[in-house]
């Protein structure tokens, strides 16, 4: 029985916080092992295209998530200097009819918050940095900084772009800094109140080496976010981002249409990410341990679809182990990277070239796709 094996998951972002709760619908035994000290509203504004919605549905956040979130009509792209139109994507409505669910813009807190409610009581185990991990063959061992030891039947790395679970699969490599940052800024709708402008639900700023991403993360309206992409050839500083200033994003922006400008004026604090990448990875498990998500295909986020990504793997995997069971857990992960790498990698791809809507184009192979209809296609090379 699946109940008296276990799964033990490594990072509890939005990857693996849906890997939970889809595999203790289906019947596992799991726990999750987040390093973190408690849980926090972290990050910002993040998207959810109907192709994740129809997953949300499986694990009964979907109607939730819908009333908390902000539901676009459009993805318009502008130009950023004239703020002439290059395309508008109909979402809203349409989206609903044509892909089978919503586009929801939130944040990102708020929806890993209704994610963690879905996990059962005991399952997630706080301050758990892992430190070693063993595969003995029959079970792994996991050893993590405070002291405490874990083992479980397979092992789910969803533990980010800095995966210990992928370093222990391909050896130590840092990840490669793309020579752009993301400056990131939350702004509260009274500061926009006093300029005179349209702030649209959800909208792109291009210019030819530099972006500005837009939208709502609350369906009241009240929280208006935006994410850059800016050239920044030389990485001079460490960890995961430092604060920038208004002056900064002036200068970055420098003759963008005056919404652009009024949003900088709007900002109080912007912080600066670099955008870190990999490229395609040779394997994605070995033995007992699998990756999902940025472990596995980490990409820029100028395409909205790298938690998506992470998520529907987390959906896929948890249909091939339903399909074998954890005693054949290899044809499980076989399955698995069989029925996820190409789509993964192609989506890694144009969201690294961040083209994606910047024309008029028809989005349906990512929105209108449904993990759950697909025909599993065969693990085993013919």
């Amino acid at each position: 029985m699946a109940s008296t094996q276990k799964i033990a998951i490594v990072g509890a972002g939005l990857g693996g916080a849906a890997a939970a709760t889809l595999l203790q619908q289906a019947g596992f035994d799991v726990s999750i092992y987040e390093q973190a000290p408690e849980f926090s509203r972290l990050g910002a504004g993040i998207h959810m295209g109907p192709n994740i919605m129809k997953i949300f549905r499986r694990m009964g956040i979907e109607q939730q998530l819908d009333q908390m979130g902000s539901h676009p009509d459009h993805w318009f792209s502008r130009d950023g200097m004239s703020g002439d139109y290059l395309s508008r994507i109909p979402l809203g409505e349409f989206a609903r009819k044509e892909y089978g669910a919503s586009y929801v813009t939130v944040h990102r807190g708020d929806l890993h918050a209704l994610q963690m409610s879905t996990i059962k009581p005991g399952t997630l185990h706080f301050n758990k940095r892992l430190d070693k991990i063993e595969d003995t063959g029959d079970q792994v061992r996991l050893s993590f900084t405070d002291g405490t030891t874990a083992s479980a039947d397979i092992v789910i790395g969803a533990d980010g772009i800095n995966s210990k679970i992928r370093e222990e699969l391909l050896g130590h490599e840092a990840p490669l800094y793309s020579g752009w940052v993301a400056h990131r800024a939350l702004i509260t709708r009274d500061k926009l109140a006093r300029y005179d402008l349209d702030f649209e639900d959800c909208i792109k700023w291009w210019s030819e080496d530099r972006h500005m991403m837009v939208y709502y993360t609350t369906g009241k309206r009240d929280e208006y976010y935006y994410v850059t992409g800016v050239p920044h050839p030389e990485l001079d500083f460490e960890g995961p981002f430092v604060d920038s200033s208004r002056e900064e994003m002036f200068e970055a922006f420098q003759g963008y249409h005056p919404t652009v400008q009024a949003l900088i004026e709007s900002t109080d604090t912007v912080t600066k990410w670099p955008l870190r990448n990999r490229n395609p990875l040779p394997l994605w498990s070995r033995g007992r341990l699998v990756l999902l998500g940025d472990a596995c295909h980490p990409m820029k986020p100028h395409m909205a679809q790298g938690a998506g990504m992470a998520i529907e793997d987390a959906a896929m995997l948890t249909r091939c182990l339903q399909e074998t069971g954890l005693g054949d857990h290899r044809t499980a992960f076989e399955l698995y990277e069989a029925n996820r790498k190409e789509r993964a990698s192609r989506v890694q791809a144009v969201s690294n070239a961040n083209t994606w809507l910047r024309t008029q184009e028809d989005p349906a192979w990512v929105y209108g796709y449904d993990l759950y209809a697909q025909v599993l296609k065969s693990g085993v090379a013919a």
